[in-house]
């Protein structure tokens, strides 16, 4: 391979690595973060996921939440919205609020867990 052309395809190889990582620090941050904190199986009808969400106060977020059976099947999802908070809510001046999302299942549940977190458009 010509030198010249082995220089090319290092400086292209080397701007696309700079820009993936800019777009991993940068681009990829959504604004919002979950944890689970923990769940509770409370029959076969109903789950609770109790989750950590950090965003900004004055923002609306909605997480999908689901429920799972012992061969990771989906036995229960649903859709919770937290609200914006005064600074003086949760912790993190307002930042983090921990919520309580209840499933109804279609058949006993072994875990809960946090699918995704998004912050909601102003209306």
């Amino acid at each position: 391979m010509p030198q010249r052309t082995r220089k090319i395809l290092l400086a292209v190889a080397a701007v696309l690595s700079v820009s993936w990582v800019l777009w991993a620090t940068l681009g990829g941050n959504t604004g919002i973060s979950q944890k689970l904190v923990s769940y509770n199986v409370i029959d076969g009808t109903m789950t609770t996921v109790d989750l950590a969400v950090t965003k900004a106060p004055d923002s609306t977020a909605r997480c999908a939440i689901k429920a799972m059976n012992s061969t990771y099947a989906v036995v229960g999802w649903n859709v919770i919205t937290i609200g914006p908070n005064s600074v003086d809510e949760g912790s993190g001046n307002g930042r983090t609020t921990t919520v309580r999302g209840e499933l109804r299942t279609d058949s006993l549940a072994v875990t809960g867990v946090v699918e995704n977190c998004w912050i909601v458009a102003p209306a």
